[in-house]
This record gives C-alpha cells, structure tokens and sequence, in this order.
C-alpha cells in the first residue's frame, strides 16, 4: 500500500479564505489557544472585508488604509496585535509562495503608552471579590484570579484532573507552552469545592447551560455544559466592575504584591513571566499606596 502525502495546493489556486484558514490550522496546541482565539478574529475579518473567495495576494495601499480605518483610533497594544496577526499568517503564506509579498508592509507597529492607573485598588478588588449578588462560578473565578495572578485563559483552559485540590493548585500551560503550578489560598480553596459539586471530569468553569451546538468532548462537563469562553467572562466581569478588564485583577494582584515586598523571582513566579522586563510594569507602585506613603510622610500630620 503507498503512502499517502497531504499535496501543498499551488499559488493559483489558494483563496484567502483556504489560506487564512491554513494557517490557523497549524495553532493547534494548547500553548496557542488564546494565540488562535484572537489571530482568528482579525484573519475573519481580514477575509470578510477581501473576499474569502480572492486571491490572499492583497494590494499594501488598500489595505493599509483599511486597516487604519477600522484601527485608528484602537490603543497601540491593540494595533499592534492585529497586525501581528496578518504578518505572522503572511510569512507563513510567503514560505509556502502563495503571496509575494507581505500586504502589511506600508504599516508601522506603534509604540505603546504607559498606563499607570491600571491597578485595582485594594478596596476595590475586596468588593468586587465579596459581592453576593454575583453567581458563584463569577466569584470563584475572580478569587482565583486574583490570589494566583494567573492569565484568565490558562484559568480558562483548566480541566478536572489539572485540579490539586489538597494543596490548593493546578497544573497551567503558560503562554508560550511552559507547563507550571498556579497556587491559590483560602477564598479559592473554600469556594472550589461548591463550584464542582463532585464533577469529575471535564472543564473547571463551564456555562450554566447545556451545549446547544456540538464542541469537541475536551470543552464538555459530564453534564454537557461547556467549557466557559474568554469573551463572555470578559463580558461579565466588565458589567461587574464598571468596565474594569480580566487582565486588571492579574495586574493589581502583582501590583500588590510588589507594594507588600514581594521578591521578583517569586512575582515572575506567579505571573509565569519569563522576563524581568515583561514584569515591571507590574511591579509599579499604585496611587494607592503612594498616598499612604505621602500621607506618613506629611509634615502637617507630624504637627
């Protein structure tokens, strides 16, 4: 019996909608999930405005001006992520001689600026943490959020047997596919075990409703409710918080711990960064504690 190749199609016959889909293919790990989640929506887009049907070949000029309009007015981390979504799926194309050229090149990446008032404060976070009008499932996942510093989609990801439950852990994949522990504490740990019920198997956080279309059997409880998804508990802590993010909660728990001393091998341990440069701008100090620091040190209040 031969062997059987899967044929590369050749340039002429390629659709930007075969190649966008092409490339999402080879992010298939779990190390690229939340990498797939969001190159997928920009490469969607990409294929509405073009044409699923046209060559992937794009003209710069159009669309550069394309992309300004839609992103003009975005921040520049976002500006940045959407454009390296079209040029990681170009090179790709281009090694695969399906394009020439890359259609991004008459774009530039912008330099990002500065927040400094992303951190939570801590009242903040205790009210939030503690409300009684928010489901369950909400509260623990903002719990653990918070005392692990974790990513909301390696929380996300999380299955039944990733669950250390007599050490308060459980085992993540990290972005860029390192596998770690995140380590929770009290609140998360007396909040868990009413969350699960004694599920077994399945994802950790789930909907509240049954599966209406049919998803693969990882994304699935036993009960046929699937895996929550990063948009609709994005959605729900923003109602929550007044528009506050997900990422927020992982930055002012770093933040916090910063101000109370913590090390940075054991905040780069938390965090699951890989360089001390990806963590400073954690490890600032918040308003919050800056005006106790100015209020300690008042001169009026020495008088």
């Amino acid at each position: 019996m031969g062997t059987i190749r899967r044929l590369t199609p050749a340039a002429g016959d390629i659709t930007l909608g075969l190649a966008a889909d092409a490339y999402l293919a080879t992010l298939r790990g779990a190390e690229h999930a939340s990498t797939r989640r969001t190159y997928g929506r920009i490469l969607r887009w990409i294929v509405t405005e073009f044409g699923g049907d046209t060559p992937p070949d794009i003209d710069p000029e159009r669309f550069a001006a394309w992309f300004a309009e839609r992103w003009a007015s975005r921040s520049p981390s976002t500006w940045n992520v959407s454009l390296d979504a079209i040029r990681s799926a170009a090179a790709w194309w281009m090694q695969r001689g399906w394009i020439t050229a890359d259609p991004s090149r008459m774009l530039k990446r912008r330099t990002p600026r500065p927040d400094r008032t992303r951190a939570l404060s801590r009242a903040e976070v205790e009210q939030l943490l503690t409300r009684q009008d928010i489901s369950l499932r909400e509260r623990t996942f903002w719990r653990m959020a918070y005392e692990t510093a974790a990513r909301s989609a390696e929380m996300l990801a999380l299955n039944m047997e990733d669950l250390d439950l007599p050490n308060r852990r459980a085992k993540v994949r990290r972005k860029g596919g390192a596998v770690d522990w995140i380590i929770w504490q009290t609140g998360t740990a007396r909040l868990l075990p009413r969350l699960l019920k004694g599920r077994m198997s399945g994802p950790v956080f789930v909907t509240e409703r049954k599966a209406r279309v049919q998803l693969p059997a990882a994304d699935l409880d036993e009960h046929g409710h699937a895996r929550l998804s990063y948009q609709q508990a994005a959605a729900l802590f923003s109602e929550a918080s007044g528009g506050a993010t997900l990422h927020q909660l992982r930055h002012s728990a770093l933040t916090h711990d910063a101000e109370d001393g913590t090390g940075t091998p054991m905040l780069m341990a938390r965090s699951g960064h890989t360089s001390v440069r990806s963590l400073a701008k954690y490890a600032r100090v918040s308003a919050e504690a800056l005006a106790r620091h100015q209020a300690q040190r008042d001169p009026a209040r020495r008088r």
